[in-house]
This record gives C-alpha cells, structure tokens and sequence, in this order.
C-alpha cells in the first residue's frame, strides 16, 4: 500500500493483501459520533410530535437563523421566484423531465390474475400509495434533479398527494431556488413545506397543525436526515421510508484504454457531495493509476468545493488488480451506489456484477448523467446495501396487494388439502373453518347447481 502525501489517498496492490487487510480496503468511513447522532435526532423527533408547527419554527431560528417560518410555500410567492427562472435551466429540466418520464413510465405494473386451480381465482393489484412525502436537500447544493427523480414516480403513480419538503431558504425561509420549483411545477406537485433536516422527517412521519401526515418518505439528505427516516420507519406510528442510505460513492473500474481525464473527473464528481463521500478506483494497470492521480490533482485545484472534495478523498481508494477477472470481483464485494465502467470489453463485463446500484457503461456515460438527464433514478441504496436493495423505481410508489375467490368448485378442489395442512400445523380453527364448507357442499345439492356459491 502507498499513500499520495498531497491528497492522502491509500493505493492498495489487491494480490499483496491479505484477506483482513483487503476488508479494511473496502471498508466505507465510519459514521461518526453514531450514538450522539441518534439521541439528537430522536429528541428532534420528540419535540415535533409534541409542539407541532412550534418546534419547526424554533427549529428554523436554530439551525438556519430565521425569526419567521411560514412553513407552507405560497402559490403568490412561488409565482414570483419561478418569473426569474432562466430560460437555459428551463429548458434544461423540462429534458431532464421527459426522459425520465419515458424511462419510468415503462415500469408501470399491472395486474395480473391466475385461476390456480379450476374454481380458484387468484389476482395481483397495484394501487398508488395515498400520500408521499418527498424531502429536496437544499442548502449549498439544491437539487431539482431529486424533484424530478422523486416527483415523476409520484405522478405517473397517481399518488394522490404529493408532499414537498426542502430547507428553507436565506435570507428569508420562502427564497427556495426557483428550479426546485419549476421541477415540483412539471411534477404536478402544489403542497410544498419550507422546512428541512430531521425535524422536516418528523412533520412528514407524525403530522403538525400545518403539515400532514404521510404514507411513505423518500429522498436523500444529510446524516440526520437519513437517521431520522430510519427511527420514524421503526416506528409503527412513523412512516414507511424508500431505502437505507448512507454517504454517497462511486467505483471506476478502468483498464489502460480508458481516459485518465474523464475518470478523474468521474471520480471527483461524485467526491463534491460531501466530505463523507466515497470514490474508489479499480484498475489492472498501475500506470494508469499514477495517470488519474495526476489528473486528480490538476482537477481538484479548480473545483469551487475542493475543499469537500478533497476531505472525501482522504478515506478514497485506488486498488491495483492482476486482471479485470480480479477487479470485478473487488468491484462485486464492494457493492457500489455508482458503478462506472470503462474498459475495452464493457459489453462483456456487465452480466458479471451482481451487487451495483446503478451501472454507467463506456467513456460517453459520466455517472453525472444518471444524476441528472439520461433518464434512470438517482435514488440508490448506498453503503452495500445495493447487495439486496434496488434503486428506486415506479413499482416503489404502489402498494401491491392479493385477492382471491373460490366457487364451490374450487373450494371443492382445493378444500381437503387445506385441512390437512391446517391440522398438520396443529391449527384446528383453520382446518374447521375449510371442513365446515366441505360439509354443506356435500350436503347441497344446491351447490351442484350453482358452482359461484352464491347460495347459502
């Protein structure tokens, strides 16, 4: 292992490593101060539950330095912040807007039914989830992106009430940037909360005078936000949430034929989230390695949030393989957010990784445009949990549920088995509730003729 002194980034030879040290390799920063984080976030909670609209405003004069939240965004003034939106971003979100549409509205489910046995009639079904709440980071980054990636699910879904939550703007708490709005506008979203942080997830989770309960929460944010969508989904008076999270990562993984350039700029991009960020180089070819370094170097000198940049490199990664063979299985144990794949045989590749989120194939394909426009959501499970858990998609807006209908024929056909599992289980209520039908069928000649049951 070698260190970059300026940058003190680790480089790891896989081949030389042993098994634990290759565990420490792929191990993802620790979440800091992780017991005082969750004692501060569950009192946040508490004291929204218990002083409603109150606490949000005090909170908002705490964290964010302003005396006056009126919570609720009004249609004058988000009329007023959209008349000064530029005509560039527009457009810009309205191509972002289409393709992701085209791209979810393909995953619309549907229902499906299945007679299993003759009489025995067995459906799927697929209904939007009545109300959803959307939390927007804003802050030194907003992101409208997250609106579209959130909002557009939510309307082809047809959930019937879409609820945006964003932190509140400076220097008044109602001055949320403009493509926020414009991108919640194209989603058919009207109900927006000018509120952020845990306490934002606990007005969604619990309800306040002004903001109502919801159903499900989805979104990223910060450390607090992702603790506190954990401790209301926990709760069964709380909130479903989209998926576990923590800091955002990406991994490259690069042979020689690949552009040192675009790689480092890959690798830097995803490190400006945050200074808990992680990116990870894997590559078959140490000159390519000490190529990217230098790039990364050159690159970062010019980034206005280098400083973010290069605290997220300090726990970053570049691991050295004896063959691409190697490297996807480095690639597969690390279980990446974002996978970037540049190599002379991408096509070959792909079927090999069994545990990214979302996969960016070839050197036209930056990780940047999954952030923003080619049309996938960038809503992704990170710190390993993409090994079980899917990107966000449609399907997560729906909540599916069975129905089924025997006949008399069907009860008939299926009847005798059910009671000898049920007595099998030892559960005599089960198997009497079967038996007892069984009995009226055979006494019934009713029944024979008229196979629906509808009789007595």
């Amino acid at each position: 292992m070698t260190r970059i002194p300026e940058l003190a980034v680790s480089v790891f030879n896989w081949a030389q490593l042993s098994a634990a040290q290759q565990q420490v390799a792929l191990a993802r920063p620790d979440l800091a101060d992780s017991a005082q984080l969750s004692e501060q976030v569950r009192t946040i909670i508490s004291t929204v539950r218990q002083q409603g609209d109150s606490a949000l405003r005090a909170y908002s004069q705490q964290f964010d330095g302003l005396t006056d939240n009126p919570l609720r965004l009004s249609d004058a003034k988000k009329r007023a912040v959209l008349a000064s939106l530029l005509p560039e971003r527009k457009a810009a979100i309205e191509l972002a807007y289409d393709n992701i549409r085209k791209f979810h509205a393909a995953q619309l489910p549907r229902d499906i039914a299945v007679e299993t046995s003759v009489g025995v009639m067995c459906q799927l079904k697929n209904r939007a989830i009545g109300a959803v709440g959307l939390y927007i980071p804003g802050g030194s980054a907003p992101l409208p992106s997250t609106v579209l990636m959130l909002g557009v699910p939510a309307q082809l879904a047809g959930c019937p009430r879409p609820v945006l939550v964003t932190p509140p703007g400076k220097p008044a708490a109602d001055d949320i940037a403009a493509e926020i709005l414009y991108a919640a506008e194209l989603c058919g979203i009207t109900e927006i909360y000018t509120i952020g942080g845990a306490q934002a997830i606990a007005a969604l989770a619990y309800g306040t005078e002004t903001i109502g309960k919801v159903d499900k929460i989805f979104g990223p944010g910060n450390r607090y936000v992702t603790e506190a969508k954990q401790q209301v989904s926990q709760d069964v008076k709380g909130a479903m949430i989209d998926m576990p999270a923590g800091p955002s990562e990406v991994l490259v993984l690069a042979d020689d034929s690949a552009n040192p350039a675009f790689v480092a700029a890959d690798l830097l991009s995803q490190a400006e989230h945050g200074p808990d960020s992680q990116v990870i180089l894997v590559s078959d070819s140490a000159d390519f390695i000490t190529a990217v370094q230098a790039e990364v170097a050159q690159q970062l000198v010019t980034l206005p949030r280098k400083a973010i940049a290069k605290a997220a490199l300090s726990h970053s990664r570049y691991i050295l393989t004896a063959g691409l063979a190697e490297a996807v299985a480095v690639t597969n144990a690390y279980a990446p957010e974002h996978l970037i794949v540049q190599t002379r045989c991408d096509d070959e590749l792909i079927g090999q990784f069994d545990s990214a989120a979302s996969i960016f194939v070839g050197p036209w394909t930056p990780e940047s445009a999954g952030d923003y426009a080619s049309g996938t959501n960038h809503v992704l499970p990170t710190y390993g949990y993409s090994k079980t858990v899917s990107s966000l998609s449609l399907t997560d807006f729906y909540r599916r549920y069975t129905v089924q209908k025997l006949s008399a024929t069907g009860m008939r056909n299926i009847g005798p088995a059910i009671v000898t599992l049920a007595e099998a289980e030892s559960l005599q209520a089960h198997a009497n509730a079967v038996r007892l039908r069984l009995a009226v069928l055979d006494n019934s000649a009713a029944y024979d003729n008229n196979p629906g049951g509808d009789k007595a």
